[in-house]
């Protein structure tokens, strides 16, 4: 039986466990070694990440053909419109070509959500609204650069799911087994 590790991962870690310059690490907050990530999350997002020391479940969770959701909580600098929604459901144009319909709807403020450290930039005159955001495919910054081409800059992100595997009551840093 294969190990399935959630973890979130608290904002600017990185992805990996190997040592970068003065950067911290999974290895600062996970103790088992045995496991590798099963796809990446930016230095500068928080939450979900899968481990796992299945390399064929590793392979189906990351490759583009699996067409497994993710999803996403986007803090955007700006107020959401009908427009905006709509354009990121359908597509939208990166340089290297146009991304997979996403699903995207506007949602309030999480409740229960951690406050991140250092805070995010607080702007008088800029409002801030909050995407709930799903899609099948990972290109480098995916999301930040789909919310910046609607002209809604990401301020912050937060993965919360992957295919079945939630996030759930995880604080950052913190992790689970899910399965031995």
């Amino acid at each position: 039986m294969s190990t399935i590790l959630l973890f979130n991962k608290p904002y600017q870690v990185l992805s990996q466990f190997s040592a970068q310059d003065d950067k911290k690490t999974l290895a600062d907050f996970i103790d088992i070694r045995a496991v590798y990530p099963a796809g990446r999350l930016d230095y500068d997002s928080e939450g979900l990440m899968l481990l796992t020391d299945d390399g064929k479940l590793q392979a189906r969770i990351t490759s583009p053909n699996s067409k497994k959701y993710k999803t996403y909580l986007a803090q955007v600098e700006g107020e959401v419109d009908r427009k905006a929604l709509v354009r990121l459901q359908r597509g939208v144009e990166l340089k290297e070509g146009r991304t997979l319909p996403a699903r995207a709807r506007k949602v309030d403020e999480p409740d229960d959500l951690w406050p991140r450290q250092p805070p995010i930039r607080f702007r008088k005159n800029s409002p801030t609204s909050w995407l709930e955001i799903q899609i099948r495919e990972g290109k480098n910054r995916q999301i930040r650069r789909m919310t910046a081409a609607v002209g809604l800059p990401t301020l912050r992100l937060i993965r919360t799911q992957i295919d079945e595997w939630e996030l759930g009551g995880l604080k950052p840093g913190e992790y689970k087994i899910v399965q031995e």
